[in-house]
C-alpha cells in the first residue's frame, strides 16, 4: 500500500515559565528557570492510501499536539513527518475563519488557507454552500453563527479542497445528528477515493464505523497500535486504571478484553434460545443470557451490565441492573447466577455479548471485571414477519380509502 503520510520518532517538549520575566533572566543567564512538559514523546506511524486512522486517548494525551504537528500548525522539538499529499486539518473551531467577514467571504480566505486556489474555490463555492445548508447565512458575518454553523461551513470547505489526507479533531461533535450523519456519509465516500483520514473523537462507536486502524495515546506516547476493537479496550482499561486510587486493577490476558480488580468475577456467560436450546438463534426468540459470577469479597451496590455487538464491534443494545433499578450485593467466597431474559428481536448476523460488574451506572468508578466478547451467537431465520436490517420493530400499519 501507498504511504501518503510518514511521522518518525515525533517528540515535542514546551517550556514552562512561572512568568515572563523567568523567560528574559533565562536569555541572559546560564540559569535554567524553566520546567519542561513532554507533550509527545517518540510517537511514530504511519498512513496510508484511502486509510482511515483513528487516534484515542484521554484528556491531555498528546492528541491534539500531534495533529498541529503533521497539520505544520506548530514544530516538532525532534523527528519528523513526512507527508506525500495535500493535508487539510479541522481542529480548534474557527481556525482560519475571520470574524468580521461572512460566510461566503471566509470561503475563499479559509480556502486558500488550506491550499486552494481562487479558482478552484469559485468551483466549489455552490457546493460548499449546498452542502453546510446555511441557506442566506452564508452572506452573514461569521461572529453571528453559532458554533454548529461554523463547524458546518469549516467541515464543508475541507471536504470540497480534495485533501489527500485530512484531519478531523472532534469536529462532528459540535453539530446536530443529522449533520454529523451526513459528514460520516461524505468522509465514507471521499474514503473510496482513496482519501487519507486521521480521525480523533471520543465517540467509540464512530471510531468503530469509520476507522481502518486506531493508535491509543497516553501521556504523550503510543500506548496501543491496532484494530479499532482491541484499541478501544485498552483505552477501557485505562480509563478504569486511572480511577483507580489503590492500585488493584489487572489485565487477565493479552489481548486487554479481560480487566479489572478481579474481587468480584464472571466465571462464565452463556446465551440459549427458548426454543433453539442453542446460540443459533431466530430473531424474536426469547433468550437467556446466563452470567456465572464469583465474589472473593463482601461488597454492596453493584452493577452487573452486558453490551450486545455485531460482527464490526458496533454497540446493538446495552443495558444493566443500576438502570433497572436492582440492587446487587455480592458475599465473600460465594457464587451467583445473573440472568438476562429478553425476546432478541435483531436482525440475522453475527454478534458477542460484553458484560462487566462494576459500582455506580459505568465502570469509571470500581470496575471489578469487565470481559469483552464473554460470549458470540448466531440469528438465523425469523419468528413472525420477515423484515431487513438489524432491530426488529414491529410497526403497525393502517391503510384505508378516503
Amino acid at each position: 500500500m501507498k504511504k501518503v503520510l510518514e511521522v518518525k520518532n515525533i517528540t515535542k517538549v514546551y517550556k514552562m515559565y512561572n512568568s515572563n520575566f523567568d523567560r528574559l533572566k533565562e536569555v541572559f543567564s546560564s540559569k535554567l528557570y524553566h520546567k519542561e512538559f513532554i507533550a509527545n514523546r517518540d510517537v511514530s506511524f504511519d498512513l496510508y492510501e484511502g486509510e482511515t486512522l483513528g487516534i484515542i486517548g484521554v484528556n491531555g494525551a498528546g492528541k491534539s499536539t500531534i495533529l498541529k504537528i503533521i497539520a505544520g500548525v506548530i514544530t516538532p522539538t525532534s523527528g519528523e513527518v513526512v507527508r506525500h499529499g495535500r493535508v487539510t486539518a479541522l481542529l480548534e473551531l474557527g481556525t482560519g475563519f475571520n470574524s468580521q467577514l461572512t460566510g461566503r467571504q471566509n470561503i475563499y480566505l479559509n480556502g486558500t488557507l488550506i491550499g486552494m486556489t481562487h479558482k478552484e474555490c469559485q468551483e466549489k463555492e455552490q457546493e460548499i454552500i449546498e452542502f453546510s445548508e446555511l441557506g442566506d447565512y452564508i452572506d452573514e458575518p461569521i461572529m453571528t453563527y453559532s458554533s454548529g454553523m461554523s463547524m458546518r461551513l469549516a467541515f464543508s470547505i475541507a471536504i470540497f479542497s480534495r485533501p489527500q489526507i485530512l484531519i478531523v479533531d472532534e469536529a462532528l461533535s459540535v453539530g446536530d445528528a443529522h449533520f454529523g450523519a451526513k459528514c460520516t456519509r461524505a468522509l465514507k465516500e471521499r474514503k473510496k477515493e482513496n482519501m487519507s483520514i486521521i480521525y480523533v473523537s471520543h465517540d467509540l462507536n464512530s471510531l468503530k464505523l469509520l476507522c481502518d486502524r486506531a493508535i491509543l495515546l497516553n501521556a504523550g506516547e503510543v500506548a496501543k497500535e491496532g484494530s479499532p476493537e482491541d484499541v478501544i479496550n485498552s483505552y477501557n482499561f485505562l480509563i478504569s486504571k486511572l480511577n483507580d486510587s489503590e492500585d488493584k486493577m489487572q489485565i487477565k490476558n493479552a489481548q486487554n478484553s479481560s480487566f479489572g480488580t478481579f474481587d468480584v468475577e464472571i466465571k462464565k456467560v452463556i446465551i440459549e434460545g427458548e426454543k433453539s436450546q442453542s446460540d443459533v438463534i431466530s430473531s424474536g426468540e426469547i433468550v437467556t443470557i446466563g452470567i456465572h459470577i464469583a465474589s472473593k469479597i463482601d461488597i454492596e451496590n453493584m452493577t452487573i451490565g452486558i453490551m450486545i455487538r455485531d460482527k464490526f464491534g458496533q454497540d446493538i443494545f446495552g443495558t444493566n441492573s443500576f438502570h433497572k433499578k436492582m440492587i446487587i450485593n455480592f458475599n465473600k467466597d460465594k457464587n451467583y447466577i445473573c440472568k438476562y431474559i429478553m425476546p432478541l428481536n435483531v436482525g440475522a448476523g453475527k454478534y458477542s455479548i460484553t458484560v462487566a460488574i462494576h459500582s455506580e451506572d459505568t465502570h469509571l468508578e470500581h470496575c471489578s471485571h469487565w470481559l469483552d466478547n464473554a460470549c458470540d451467537f448466531e440469528v438465523a431465520g425469523v419468528i413472525g414477519d420477515i423484515f431487513a436490517g438489524i432491530c426488529k420493530l414491529n410497526p403497525e400499519i393502517s391503510f384505508k380509502e378516503i
